[in-house]
């Protein structure tokens, strides 16, 4: 047996660990002991173990024999392969470290030069794997959790790594090991390691030249005519307006009709020109300081209005409506404000798995890292009434914010990683590749409708010129707009990569630009005839008839209710409408004395709100009431969740059965925080005026940690950009002892705020 053993039980061995992978009942008993025990990590030597005896043979006793004399072969064999496993779920783990994503080529900001080289970018990594050289070119059994095989089950190691390599060292970076969902997991490796998957046909290629061309040409369209205004153009990240071009085809494909966006300054007036499809000559005609204003109140910066739209999406020939939130110079402020819009257009036509409403979110690096509102707005997005199924967010990473580095900036490697606290898979990706973005955002697309979750993609970019048009990036930033000056736009680059693969010719090109210049030029012609500037044209959340009218009437309807309405809604206040249902003794009390105070024809401040609530509620009108502790009330005096003793999460809204058709009541305790929360229902207010949106702050004096919301929103949106709003907050206080703070919500400075008439007297 020796030489036989020394000769070929390596190949035999083999063909035998490789079938007991495939399916550990078609080898004999003894053989499936002897994998598992060595894949266990049994000492060598030791992992033979004879089968339970049924008799004894002459076979039997030769394949004992065999086993042992061939365990270090297997031992060497096994090793091996999980050796292999190891290094591919390095790949999984850490290749967006070492991706080349840096369109400038300099030291990636991302990584600190004095951290340790990354393992798989030693020169020793099959080393520090237990192989070596002479393995490169030995066939190697795939494990389930990769597809860089395609339809091969096993390659050799030279051919995994540079599939690897492709897959996760090149352009695009993708850190998506530390979700706990296998299903997810697996969906994205197979979308970005099946070999030969990111193809674009010609078509596709042209249509992303195509839209490059009108992103680039518009931002030097706007340079041409108004070098010495701000506009914070896309310079550097030009590749923005067809990365949201393709989320907005995907999602459209996958069935949604009507896409809420908000972003920030940089690029708006690119995204309104060439993806919102805003008319050019009433952007162009923002340039004009002679214009009149139509509408009374301040009007706002270009950079900062929003607008709403609806249109056919040319790739699907279905109707899209897009609508981009006007937001203040507050970076991220907006986010809360669209999440809570995209939760109502979803409530009001029935959307309860987000498959028709969806919301994009835009972010710079330096916001997205440093503003909190972010990880707050993150953290509704799993709440039960807060949902949004999914939102796509991108982020503008132009490396720099203002004039600060991003060594000086953040604290963690990415300014995304404040996503994974949702368990979001991260795509970052060099966005001097415009294929490579695209391609990350039709996963993106792909995976909201999926799984119903964010998906953020990072683009990362550069800025052309300074924190606005008018400022000097070289006073703080030297090296990296020396490197800039140099750089060949993104444009160009793609244009002579398509041209040198024959997908298009020069002719083609410089036609497409013509075009495009052509459309500019007329519409900038038709600009000067604008004599008025109509604010109402940039409303974002348009609400039907001639509402703006009576908002400022001082008259108010009667509101007086029948004895009757009152009686019942106190009666169903009072009482418990579900059968077989436990409420704590004390509550008993308390329902006890409302149904007296009915009987008395009293109210206290609870029972009043529920006589409120459910006569707008017999009158069809939605409530949704929303805050911390907003169900059972701060001061143990709402109740209108009632908790079964005896079943866990078995509640009840009794609100919610008064009339056979009365609106749906909705309230909801919110996550502790109240800037992310009274932006999400400011947001949910914006969808309709038929409707009582509340946020009660824990205490009044809460409020001032959701100043922004009312400072920027509330308080000046109908005079910058012609948004009504009918938000409603409650904030309790009073003199009773609870100390110096909680004693008074600030009134004054509501009163100060007001926008009264200084020459009427109500």
């Amino acid at each position: 047996a020796e030489p036989f053993l020394s000769g070929t039980s390596s190949n035999y061995v083999e063909e035998m660990y490789y079938a007991w992978l495939e399916n550990p009942k078609s080898v004999h008993k003894s053989w499936d002991i002897f994998f598992r025990n060595a894949n266990a990590g049994a000492a060598p030597g030791t992992a033979y173990q004879s089968p339970p005896p049924l008799s004894t043979s002459l076979s039997t006793l030769s394949q004992a024999q065999f086993l042992v004399q061939a365990q270090p072969n297997v031992d060497k064999l096994v090793e091996d392969h999980l050796a292999v496993q190891s290094l591919i779920r390095a790949y999984q783990i850490r290749g967006h470290h070492v991706a080349q994503l840096d369109p400038l080529g300099i030291l990636d900001a991302d990584l600190d030069s004095s951290l340790p080289a990354d393992i798989i970018t030693s020169t020793d990594k099959l080393g520090f794997y237990g192989l070596d050289e002479s393995d490169l070119d030995k066939v190697f059994h795939l494990p389930t959790t990769t597809f860089i095989g395609g339809n091969e089950s096993a390659l050799p190691l030279r051919e995994i790594i540079r599939r690897l390599e492709m897959a996760y060292c090149q352009h695009i970076g993708v850190e998506f090991m530390f979700i706990n969902d296998l299903e997810q997991c697996q969906w994205i490796r197979q979308k970005f390691e099946t070999p030969g998957i990111m193809q674009f046909t010609n078509e596709e290629k042209r249509t992303l030249l195509a839209r490059l061309v009108r992103s680039t040409r518009f931002e030097e369209f706007l340079h041409r005519k108004w070098s010495s205004e701000k506009r914070f153009g896309l310079e550097g990240c030009e590749v923005l307006i067809p990365a949201l071009k393709t989320i907005i085809d995907k999602s459209s494909e996958k069935g949604v009709d009507y896409v809420i966006m908000g972003m920030p300054h940089r690029g708006r007036l690119n995204v309104l020109a060439n993806v919102i499809r805003k008319e050019l000559e009433q952007i162009f005609c923002q340039f004009d300081s002679k214009l009149e204003a139509a509408d009374e109140g301040s009007g706002d910066v270009k950079y900062h209005l929003g607008m709403y739209h609806r249109r056919i999406n040319r790739v699907t020939d279905r109707n899209i409506t897009l609508s981009l939130v006007a937001n203040p110079s507050h970076l991220e402020a907006a986010d809360p404000v669209v999440q809570g819009k995209t939760k109502a257009e979803q409530f009001y036509c029935g959307d309860t798995e987000g498959k028709k409403v969806m919301s994009i979110l835009l972010h710079g690096d330096a916001a997205f890292a440093g503003q909190g509102i972010v990880y707050e707005t993150f953290h509704l997005s799993d709440l039960p009434s807060y949902p949004t199924h999914g939102t796509v967010h991108v982020v503008v990473n132009n490396q720099i914010g203002f004039t600060t580095d991003p060594r000086m900036a953040r604290s963690s490697p990415y300014p995304t990683d404040v996503a994974r606290v949702v368990n979001a898979p991260i795509f970052h990706v060099n966005a001097d590749d415009p294929e490579a973005v695209v391609y990350v955002c039709n996963v993106a697309a792909e995976g909201r409708t999926t799984f119903k979750g964010s998906f953020p993609s990072r683009q990362v970019c550069y800025r052309r010129n300074g924190h606005n048009e008018m400022d000097e990036p070289m006073f703080t930033q030297p090296l990296m707009y020396k490197q800039i000056r140099k750089q060949k736009p993104v444009l160009q680059k793609y244009a002579e990569l398509l041209i040198s693969q024959g997908v298009v010719n020069q002719p083609e090109y410089e036609e497409e630009i013509a075009k495009y210049d052509k459309i500019c030029e007329e519409a900038h012609a038709r600009s000067k005839d604008e004599k008025i500037l109509h604010i109402k044209h940039w409303l974002d959340s348009p609400w039907p008839g001639k509402l703006l009218a009576t908002f400022w009437s001082m008259t108010c309807p009667s509101t007086g209710l029948n004895e009757e309405d009152l009686t019942h809604i106190g009666q169903v206040a009072s009482s418990v409408p579900v059968e077989d249902f436990t409420i704590h003794g004390g509550l008993s009390r308390i329902l006890k004395t409302r149904g007296e105070m009915v009987k008395n024809r009293t109210v206290d401040w609870a029972l009043a709100e529920y006589m409120a609530f459910g006569s707008l509620l017999k009158e069809g009108i939605h409530i949704r009431l929303s805050g911390q502790d907003v169900e059972r009330g701060t001061f143990s005096h709402r109740h209108h969740v009632l908790h079964d003793q005896n079943v866990d999460k078995r509640t009840c809204i009794p609100m919610n059965h008064l009339w056979p058709n009365q609106a749906p009541y909705t309230v909801c305790n919110s996550s502790l925080s109240e800037y992310g929360v009274l932006g999400f229902e400011l947001g949910f207010a914006m969808a309709s005026p038929n409707a009582l949106v509340l946020w009660e702050a824990q205490f009044g004096d809460f409020h001032n940690t959701a100043q922004c919301i009312i400072d920027q929103f509330i308080c000046p949106g109908q005079a910058k950009w012609v948004r009504q709003n009918g938000i409603v907050l409650l904030l309790p206080h009073g003199m009773e002892g609870m100390g110096p703070e909680h004693s008074s919500a600030r009134p004054e400075r509501f009163l100060q705020m007001c926008n009264d008439d200084p020459d009427v007297f109500p």
